[in-house]
């Protein structure tokens, strides 16, 4: 499948039917997603592979990948009506994603990371940590990403590569940057702007050493 194939495909996914502020719910843009995934497949951490979504909301990263021929698919999200819009949109689209409910945020990292499993690739949009609730949320995510798989794509402000990479420590470098763009459309009563364009990055996040996922179980990060 072609990159212009994939993100038409993925412009079928249905978004949030009620999005919730707090949360920062956020379609990720099909053309965005696309890109993502795309990049992945090419680097080899996509087709045959364990593929993990954490933060799915409606299943936009998990589904894309699915359709690029990864072997098994899960994804993750804290919202089950976002859980079952993205079980909707797999069926929609022919594809086989096993839904857990979970929440990533909210549950150490170790004890989630044994629940979801090992993967071999982990793809994810975390929040940005635009409202209060979610501050410093994207530091969860990066802990369950790098327990459970060694290679993670995810969607960052744009910016974000030295804090990553001060914040892996000796657990993981940045292997890769792509910049982007993320419209998010007037979904709130706070939106100024119809369409309110944020830069991103995504950066590809390589987990150092050859810990397996029972060791990083053990040695939690």
């Amino acid at each position: 499948m072609k990159l212009r194939q994939l993100e038409i495909a993925l412009q079928r996914c249905a978004g949030f039917e009620k999005p919730r502020a707090a949360w920062e719910q956020y379609q990720t843009p099909a053309t965005l997603a696309a890109r993502l995934l795309y990049d992945a497949c090419m680097n080899g951490d996509i087709e045959g592979k364990t593929v993990c979504d954490l933060g799915c909301g409606t299943g936009i990263l998990a589904i894309g990948a699915a359709l690029l021929g990864a072997k098994t698919v899960r994804a993750v999200d804290r919202d089950p009506a976002a859980i079952h819009t993205a079980r909707e949109n797999a069926t929609l689209l022919g594809t086989d994603v096993e839904c857990i409910v979970a929440d990533i945020a909210g549950a150490d990292a170790s004890d989630l990371a044994e629940r979801i499993g090992p993967s071999d690739t982990v793809v994810m949009n975390p929040p940005f940590g635009a409202q209060k609730q979610n501050v410093h949320a994207d530091r969860a995510f990066i802990d369950c990403a790098i327990a459970i798989a060694p290679v993670t794509y995810g969607i960052f402000n744009a910016g974000s590569t030295p804090f990553v990479e001060a914040y892996l420590r000796e657990r993981g470098t940045v292997a890769g940057r792509v910049s982007g763009s993320f419209p998010i459309k007037r979904s709130f009563a706070f939106h100024t702007k119809d369409v309110q364009e944020i830069a991103v990055e995504i950066l590809r996040i390589a987990r150092t050493g050859s810990a397996s996922f029972r060791e990083d179980k053990e040695n939690p990060v």
